[in-house]
C-alpha cells in the first residue's frame, strides 16, 4: 500500500508539472497571426506539390515521370501543336526527376560534356528552394558523380563522390536543362541525356540496401483546400520531411503548433471552438492578401529564386517565385525579364551595342500567345530569337534590332523578325549564365518601340 502511495504521489506530481509547463489555449488574436504566417509559409510548398505530386506519385497524371528515383526526358522542339505545357523552352529541354532520400541518399552521375554545350542540374528541396547545382556553370563540362543527402544524413563523402549536395527535405527533385542548338541537334541532346544516371548510394558502392523507408500516404492536391484552414493539412504532410528543423525556424515551428500543425500528423479542427476557427480563417485571408499584394509590386524576376542562404526567412518573396515562374533557377545561373505587347502596333526591341545581355552561355527571346502562353504559330516559323540564331543581322554599330510585329516587316529585315499575333503577346527572354549588370539589376530590358 506505501509503495502505491508514493506512485501516486509521484504520479501526480508528475501531472502537476506538466500541467504548469503546458502551453495556454490560443487566443484569437494569436491563432490569427500564427495562420497567417504559416498560410505565407506553406504557399510555396503547395505550389510545388501539384507539380510533384503529378510526375511522381500518380501514374494516371500525363507528367508522371515513373515514380521516385527515375528521369523522364523531354527533347522535341517545341512548337505551336504541343500544348501540354504552358510557356515552352526551346533552348534548353527538360529532364525531371524526384527522390526520395528518408533511407539513405541517391547518387547523380553526369557525363563530360563538349566546351560547347550548356547545360545545368538545378536541385530544388520540397520549399522550392535552389539546394544545389550540377552543370557546366558550377562544377564544369567534367564526368562526375554527386551525392543528393537529405537533412538526416551526416556522413561524409563517399569514395567516388565528386561533392555532396545536403538538402533540407527528404523529398527533392531536379529541373535539369541541356541546350538545344536546333531541331538538327536533337539526336545529340537524347544523347547526353540518356548519361545522366540515378542511383541510391548503396547500390552506386555496391554495398547491403538499407531499410526501405515507411510508405507514404500522399494527399489529393485541392485548390480549395489549400486555399482554405485545411491548408494545414497540407503542411502538416511536408514538414514530416523537413525534420530536424533548421535553427532559424525552430522558434517559428513551434509557434505552429499552437493551431495543430505537426509534422506527419492529422489536422483536427475539432480541437478549436468557433471564435479559434473563425481566427484562423481571418489568418488564412490575411496571407492570402499579403501574398497577392507582393505579386503586385514585383516586377523583376531578380532574387525571386535562390537558396535557402540567398532567401532566407522571406517566405513572401519565396511565394512570389513559385508563383510567377515556379522552379526558376537561381540568379547567377539564368536572368528572366519581358514585356506584354500588342501585335496590332508594330514595334522594335533594340539593345545598342553596350545593351546587349551579358551572357556567358547564351540568350534568347520568345514569344508566347495570351492568354494561354503557348507559341505562336506563323509563317516562318520562327517561335524565338537570340544570339544563337542563325542568319541574325546586326545593326552596323555592333547594336541588334528586333522587330516584332504581326505583317513582315520587309524582306530585307525579315533575318531579325519575330513574328506576333495580331493582339496581345508576352516576350521572355531568358539569359543563361547572366553578367554581373544583370546580376546586381543594374541593366535593364530595353522596353520595345514603336515603329
Amino acid at each position: 500500500m506505501r509503495e502505491t502511495h508514493q506512485l501516486s504521489m509521484a504520479a501526480a506530481l508528475m501531472m502537476t508539472t506538466s500541467s504548469a509547463f503546458a502551453a495556454p489555449p490560443v487566443t484569437p488574436t494569436e491563432a490569427r497571426a500564427i495562420a497567417k504566417q504559416a498560410y505565407i509559409y506553406a504557399y510555396a510548398p503547395m505550389e510545388s506539390y501539384q507539380t510533384w505530386r503529378g510526375q511522381a506519385v500518380d501514374p494516371n497524371s500525363p507528367t508522371y515521370v515513373g515514380g521516385f528515383g527515375k528521369f523522364r526526358h523531354y527533347s522535341e522542339v517545341y512548337t505551336p501543336e504541343n500544348k501540354d505545357i504552358v510557356t515552352p523552352n526551346n533552348d534548353t529541354p527538360y529532364s525531371w526527376a524526384w527522390l526520395d532520400l528518408r533511407a539513405e541518399p541517391w547518387v547523380v552521375s553526369v557525363p563530360e560534356v563538349p566546351k560547347d554545350r550548356y547545360y545545368v542540374m538545378q536541385w530544388i528541396d520540397l520549399f522550392t528552394q535552389n539546394f544545389g547545382y550540377v552543370g557546366v556553370r558550377a562544377t564544369g563540362n567534367k564526368a562526375g558523380s554527386y551525392l543528393i543527402a537529405g537533412p538526416k544524413w551526416n556522413g561524409g563523402r563517399p569514395e567516388g563522390i565528386t561533392a555532396v549536395l545536403k538538402s533540407e527535405t527528404d523529398i527533392v527533385g531536379t529541373l535539369t536543362r541541356t541546350s538545344l542548338a536546333g531541331p538538327e541537334d536533337v539526336a545529340n541532346v537524347k544523347a547526353i541525356q540518356a548519361k545522366y544516371k540515378l542511383q541510391p548510394l548503396h547500390q552506386f558502392l555496391g554495398t547491403k540496401a538499407p531499410k526501405p523507408a515507411a510508405p507514404i500516404s500522399f494527399p489529393e492536391y485541392s485548390k480549395a483546400k489549400a486555399e482554405s484552414r485545411d491548408f494545414i493539412t497540407y503542411l502538416n504532410f511536408f514538414l514530416q520531411f523537413a525534420e530536424p528543423p533548421i535553427k532559424e525556424e525552430v522558434a517559428l515551428r513551434e509557434s505552429f503548433r499552437r493551431i495543430g500543425i505537426k509534422p506527419g500528423k492529422p489536422w483536427n479542427p475539432k480541437q478549436f471552438d468557433a471564435q479559434q476557427l473563425a481566427a484562423i480563417d481571418a489568418g488564412v485571408a490575411d496571407g492570402k492578401k499579403a501574398i497577392a499584394e507582393k505579386l503586385a509590386t514585383t516586377y523583376s524576376s531578380n532574387g525571386l529564386f535562390g537558396s535557402r542562404a540567398q532567401l532566407g526567412t522571406d517566405y513572401l518573396t519565396r511565394d512570389t517565385g513559385a508563383a510567377k515562374g515556379l522552379y526558376g533557377n537561381s540568379l547567377e545561373e539564368a536572368w528572366y525579364g519581358g514585356f506584354v505587347g500588342d501585335g496590332t502596333k508594330p514595334s522594335v526591341l533594340h539593345f545598342s551595342k553596350s545593351e546587349l545581355p551579358q551572357a556567358k552561355f547564351f540568350w534568347s527571346a520568345t514569344l508566347y500567345t495570351l492568354p494561354d502562353r503557348f507559341l505562336y504559330a506563323n509563317p516562318i516559323k520562327r517561335y524565338s530569337i537570340g544570339d544563337r540564331t542563325k542568319g541574325l543581322v546586326y545593326d552596323p554599330d555592333g547594336g541588334l534590332t528586333i522587330y516584332l510585329s504581326h505583317e513582315s516587316p520587309g524582306r530585307s529585315k525579315e533575318s531579325n523578325w519575330l513574328p506576333t499575333p495580331a493582339g496581345k503577346y508576352s516576350l521572355v527572354v531568358r539569359v543563361y549564365g547572366p553578367g554581373p549588370d544583370l546580376i546586381s539589376g543594374k541593366w535593364q530590358l530595353p522596353p520595345p518601340r514603336p515603329i
